[in-house]
């Protein structure tokens, strides 16, 4: 424990009972878990394989797992479990499967699948505007932790109850198919650690202390699973930051923090108030900001760092001006013969809203800034990957009606939608699910002959596939079953050329790499391993700019941080000015703010263009919250600026003679 402060050691030290261990912005806190890992284990408190630290997101988990191997020998920290909270529930469903009637290697469905169930379970022409809206409804009953039948109870309009019905009828069918969703993977372990007395205390056995962090960020249903798992003794430790709590939008429920409190009287609270992230300045502003929101545990940020420069805000004419300014800027300090010149890597631009973008986007390019923004189309989202993917669950899944509908069409095999529609009906009336039914002669007697013989080649070649994944790892299954599929071929016919084509193989072979690593073996393992992969499993950019979303920027940090847009009715966002919810949209701010370590920018437009024309704009009311002295508005020092207005148009002439030179 060399080198951790006093409120990081008492963390570390305190075993027995409950803990929250309020953690500020840039205090340490993943530190604080890492050595409470090795302290539990090496001072004999607990055992490795009885100990489970829980995190949001596989990237969090992977980062975590290996701070820890740093600490505790190979084979000990291998016994330990850090994971998500649904890969946890993903394996306590796979071991207790048969208590919540479903068979050994179920599947579990994506957004995509899910989707798809709705839109065939909702009425012929529903737009996809009133599916995304049903299946909305849904995921926030089961991240309630709601059954179908207590979402009816529940269900105050007609819009709920029709939401309760259409999930009543979406659970049927996913017991059909043998199959749970995302949601499933936290509310059916809820459900059978609170109504089985003798599951709930096997795992409370298995599981003798529980590590929780980003506490803040789970829902009902996550903190209700953490209560059943613990137990009335406690034995936890919740890391979190109340003042970072920005994703109500997705069910994160900060008052959890509170309910805590109260749920257990002997909980002790400790707070990371020491900052190793941010200058002085820096922490001023953003300690004088979230000071406006209420508290349930005050905290005050500080830090022994610098005192920093002062934060910039700008005012620009629009968006495009706003663009500008920052790539200016930019380039200027990254380009500066100096030695402590910054990389591009060094820089990030936030936004509230992805369509910020745009501008900034085409002002970096015109300046060749090397940039990344985060949110493009992710890894497992590209066609062909999901394709890939789909004859993999296949695989793992003969019951698994989604995969087989994407894989029987991936690629085109002659296989129409009156085809798929009409083995459908015969499939129910079997109660057989749709590979079954295309496996028998029966079935395949009353369908067209074409179409037939077709359904028949797919059924051979997935069942020979099936049988190579009993004896291939996993990576080599994929790449044979890219090639017997047809999956490769079908793309190479697709592309325009053949840089396209090596482009989009290269999506395949990445897919492959993923299963290098894992000691897998067979369809079961396979699934489990898929059903986790998150786009977050994707590597860092490299030395480039970045751009990204507030909500993005959690967790990060750079030396040199611009946040555009801090204008009202963007930040705070009109929807929340209308409802009268400004705390989170100040807690999002606030996590912009305590991003930057060295420099930050705050800017905001005077007009934009809405709708055809041009509309004015205010600053945000945050922007008046935050401690003059600490701020430079434009104009403060009119001498200072034009001067270095000038410097910035010498470097700027400078830069577009050497892009002509090129």
């Amino acid at each position: 424990m060399h080198g951790l402060n006093p409120a990081q050691r008492a963390a570390v030290l305190h075993t027995e009972g409950p803990l929250l261990v309020l953690a500020g912005a840039g205090s340490g806190k993943t530190r604080v878990i890492v050595e409470k890992i090795a302290h539990l284990v090496q001072s004999g408190r607990y055992p490795a394989h009885r100990i489970a630290a829980i995190t949001f997101t596989n990237k969090a988990a992977r980062e975590m797992r290996e701070r820890v191997g740093k600490r505790l020998r190979s084979d000990t920290a291998s016994a330990l479990t850090v994971c998500t909270f649904h890969a946890l529930g993903l394996k306590l469903l796979q071991i207790e499967h048969a208590r919540l009637g479903l068979r050994r290697g179920f599947s579990v469905f994506d957004a995509d699948d899910t989707s798809a169930q709705l839109k065939d379970l909702l009425s012929a022409g529903s737009k996809p505007d009133a599916v995304e809206a049903m299946k909305q409804l849904i995921s926030r009953a089961k991240n309630a932790g709601l059954s179908p039948e207590q979402a009816a109870q529940a269900a105050r309009s007609p819009r709920e109850r029709e939401a309760a019905d259409l999930y009543a009828r979406y659970q049927q069918r996913l017991a059909a198919f043998n199959a749970v969703d995302f949601d499933d993977l936290i509310r059916l372990p809820l459900h059978l650690l609170e109504t089985d007395p003798e599951v709930c205390a096997g795992w409370r056995a298995r599981i003798g202390y529980l590590l929780v962090d980003e506490c803040q960020d789970s829902n009902d249903a996550q903190y209700r699973l953490l209560k059943a798992l613990a137990g009335p003794a406690g034995q936890f430790t919740c890391v979190g930051d109340d003042d970072q709590s920005i994703y109500a939008w997705r069910g994160a429920n900060p008052d959890n923090l509170l309910a805590m409190a109260q749920d257990y009287p002997t909980l002790r609270v400790i707070k990371l108030e020491q900052n190793y992230r941010c200058s002085k300045r820096v922490l001023r502003i953003a300690n004088a900001l979230i000071a406006h929101n209420p508290h349930i545990h005050l905290k005050q940020l500080w830090s022994e760092a610098e005192e920093g420069e002062r934060i910039r805000v700008w005012e620009c004419r629009d968006a495009e001006h706003e663009a500008e300014r920052v790539a200016s800027e930019i380039q200027y300090l990254a380009r500066a013969q100096t030695p402590d010149s910054p990389r591009w890597g060094e820089f990030c631009i936030l936004f509230r809203g992805n369509h910020q973008s745009r501008p900034l986007e085409k002002a970096l390019q015109q300046r060749r800034i090397p940039y990344h923004l985060s949110g493009g189309t992710a890894f497992l989202d590209r066609g062909e990957v999901k394709d890939a993917l789909a004859w993999l669950r296949l695989l793992a899944n003969p019951d698994d009606d989604a995969a087989f509908l994407r894989a029987v069409t991936s690629p085109n095999r002659g296989v129409g939608a009156g085809t798929l529609a009409k083995l459908g009906e015969l499939a129910t009336a079997r109660h057989l699910s749709l590979a079954r039914a295309a496996a028998s002669t029966t079935v395949l007697q009353q369908l067209p002959t074409r179409s037939a013989h077709a359904l028949h080649g797919f059924v051979t070649l997935v069942e020979s596939l099936r049988a190579a994944a009993q004896t291939l790892p996993p990576s080599a299954l994929v790449r044979q079953l890219n090639e017997r599929s047809g999956l490769l071929a079908a793309l190479r016919a697709a592309c325009k050329d053949e840089a396209q084509f090596q482009a989009r193989r290269r999506n395949l072979d990445e897919l492959a790499d993923w299963f290098d690593g894992p000691k897998t073996s067979g369809p079961g393992d396979l699934a489990a391993a898929l059903a986790l992969l998150t786009h977050a499993d994707r590597g860092e950019p490299g030395n480039q700019v970045r751009l990204m979303s507030l909500h993005a920027a959690k967790g990060l940090e750079f030396d040199h941080v611009f946040i555009v847009g801090v204008e009202d009715g963007n930040l705070p966002h009109e929807a929340s000015l209308e409802e009268g919810r400004l705390e989170e949209e100040r807690r999002l701010l606030y996590v912009g703010i305590t991003r930057a370590r060295k420099r930050l920018w705050l800017s905001y437009s005077r007009q934009a263009q809405r709708w055809g024309e041009r509309v004015a704009l205010r600053p945000s009311r945050f922007l008046d919250e935050l401690p003059d002295a600490d701020l430079h508005h434009d104009g403060a020092d009119p001498e200072a600026e034009a001067a270095q207005r000038a410097e910035r148009r010498r470097a700027s002439f400078a830069d577009i003679q050497a892009l002509l030179a090129d």
